[in-house]
């Protein structure tokens, strides 16, 4: 009872913005620190405490400074038990399942470690060590002191280093703990390879003494351009600061709060070009103090519900979308999205399957992956991994998922593709976990409440009725619903579009997810295909279309999924082998039957909507 009565009052008691630094993606340079690493497993975590607990020994402290260990090394009776300069090497980023082999299916501490040159950038500069992203919790150290700790894969952070920085050679070391509990966010238990390791780019930014930390620039829905941004440090306070939209000739012009704060709104200038999937118009944005400026490119558009509507720019839209991994096509999959592998799949969705959404699953994407999607044209849905088995009744999870949904936003806040948040993936009903997610819903208004907020939840069936009876449904925007009769139930395939949904509310609905295994080059050749065969899947996806287009309310589908994916829990040996074949797409990249059936039924939907 006592969690209940802390999670009400964060009902009431809204999150404040993260208070962390450079979460928000902008468009500053930095010194890169991707590239070779020294990388050591640590299975026993004796660099994180000794023998008899307490902190590890000279011997077994991974994070040590290089030149105190060449200090020790003078000495005869010295003892190392291991050395990380003389540790295998990798590129990074990417996860550890790229290393080697046998790091399959390792889960625990592995060390990093790189050394790099810095030149000092001189008074009046503050400097920043920024990660993307790392694979469960980090624990950084410069030149052998501790700079910080991050716990929650997928979102950035950032460490002020300016003082534990030296001119000239630098290292820098990271423990990275993948083991995850039944209080984490995600737990343990799910359908997808969570790779560990630094999966995005670490890079140093130097800024102003005081910059512009955070800024959120879109159009509200009465049509005017609102800005709202954040200053940090010592002259933070009542400073002057502008907006600037070269390409419209707009500006603003204004100073801050007394708390470094400063928002503001201006009619929409003549000449702006709403970012629409047909035309994702962008424009170069400047928000300016002093000698900082934050630089951003994003476009102007609106997204609302009415009725049983989603509308875009004040149009009814369909969603024509499909789920999507973090993983590339062609090639083993190491967790560290390049632009290119983006654009492939983006390709796939866009040109192959007619589609203008896609689910980014089941976690925030790179950063580089959402601004294509401003620049290509796909509506997105974002999520955070509250998915499954979350431990609702657990403070401490909690407070990691409202830091990791309001590090998703600020981060991505600025792109116009994103026009759905989503709190949770297929939780089951209680009252603790609707506390929860209703204590994420109201984070994510307070942080965001320009875009429309979601959840993928589950129906009841009562035979050929499903029944949307989920009690969160009445707080979202937008119902979603995976669905997977005639997959994971004896329903004769025939027998699909029979099925009838009922809602209780008057909402617009998507099926976020359905969908069928297949393994790519398996064909059954049977008048009644069977499961696992390209076959099936196609049919599959006919008949499930087919009760789709029953559906009056149905305003998106983002079936599952775009490519096979990794999963570790998926060990059929002849159909799986550690995939989820649900993919329309091998991991491989050629394309099963299905794809076909999909990309037809989005042409159609597209030229009707022209």
């Amino acid at each position: 009872m006592r969690f209940i009565g802390l999670a009400l009052a964060a009902l009431l008691t809204p999150i404040a913005a993260s208070a962390q630094t450079l979460v928000a993606a902008d468009l500053r340079p930095g010194q890169s620190l991707d590239g070779a690493w020294h990388w050591s497993v640590d299975p026993y975590r004796d660099g994180v405490a000794g023998f008899h607990g307490g902190p590890p020994s000279e011997s077994t402290a991974r994070y040590q400074d290089k030149i105190q260990a060449d200090e020790a090394e003078k000495r005869p009776t010295a003892l190392f038990e291991f050395d990380m300069q003389r540790s295998a090497i990798t590129h990074l980023p990417g996860s550890w399942i790229g290393h080697a082999p046998e790091m399959r299916y390792y889960q625990g501490l592995v060390w990093y470690q790189r050394t790099f040159d810095y030149k000092p950038a001189g008074p009046g500069k503050r400097v920043y060590l920024r990660f993307g992203s790392a694979d469960y919790a980090a624990s950084v150290f410069l030149n052998g002191k501790p700079v910080g700790k991050h716990v929650g894969a997928f979102t950035p952070f950032a460490f002020d280093v300016t003082d534990r920085l030296r001119p000239g050679s630098n290292q820098i070391t990271v423990g990275v703990d993948s083991a995850r509990t039944d209080s984490d966010v995600p737990p343990p238990v799910t359908d997808w390879e969570t790779y560990g390791g630094i999966t995005r780019s670490v890079r140093l930014v130097t800024v102003p003494e005081t910059f512009v930390d955070d800024a959120f620039v879109r159009l509200d829905k009465d049509g005017r351009i609102a800005v709202s941004a954040h200053l940090l440090g010592p002259q933070a306070a009542n400073a002057p600061i502008r907006l600037a939209i070269p390409a419209l000739a707009a500006t603003l012009e204004g100073r801050t709060d007394g708390e470094g704060n400063w928002s503001a709104s201006l009619a929409a200038p003549r000449g702006l070009e709403r970012w629409s999937p047909e035309s994702p118009t962008l424009y170069d944005v400047q928000i300016s103090t002093g000698d900082d400026r934050f630089a951003d490119r994003i476009g102007f558009r609106t997204i609302e519900v009415q009725g049983d509507k989603i509308l875009l720019n004040g149009k009814s839209i369909f969603l024509r979308g499909i789920s999507m991994h973090e993983e590339e096509l062609g090639k083993d999959p190491v967790r560290a999205m390049s632009p290119a592998a983006a654009r492939a799949l983006f390709d796939e969705i866009k040109h192959g399957l007619h589609g203008n959404f896609v689910r980014l699953a089941h976690y925030p994407h790179d950063e580089g992956t959402t601004r294509l999607a401003d620049e290509m044209g796909l509506l997105v849905w974002s999520e955070v991994p509250v998915y499954w088995r979350v431990a609702w009744d657990n403070a401490e999870t909690l407070t990691t998922a409202r830091r990791m949904i309001a590090e998703n936003i600020r981060r991505d806040r600025n792109r116009a593709a994103i026009v759905l948040w989503s709190v949770a993936n297929e939780t089951p009903v209680s009252n603790a976990r609707n506390t929860f997610l209703r204590t994420l819903i109201g984070d994510v208004r307070t942080l965001d409440d320009s875009r429309l907020v979601t959840a993928a939840l589950l129906s009841a069936r009562k035979g050929k009725e499903m029944r949307i009876d989920d009690p969160l449904v009445g707080d979202l925007d937008v119902m979603a619903i995976n669905t997977y009769n005639g997959w994971y139930s004896d329903d004769p395939l025939a027998d699909l579009p029979s099925i009838r949904w009922n809602s209780p509310v008057t909402k617009p609905l998507i099926f976020s997810e359905f969908g069928a295994d297949a393994l790519y080059g398996y064909h059954d050749g049977a008048a009644a295909p069977h499961k696992f065969s390209e076959e099936y899947q196609a049919e599959y996806y006919r008949r499930t279309l087919e009760m789709a287009a029953k559906v009056p309310y149905l305003r998106g589908l983002s079936p599952w999924i775009l490519k096979d994916f990794r999963s570790p829990r998926r060990q059929h040996p002849v159909y799986q082998q550690g995939w989820n074949r649900k993919g329309l797409i091998s991991e491989t990249g050629q394309r099963k039957q299905a794809f076909a059936v999909l990309a037809e039924d989005y042409a159609a939907r597209e030229k009707a909507e022209r």
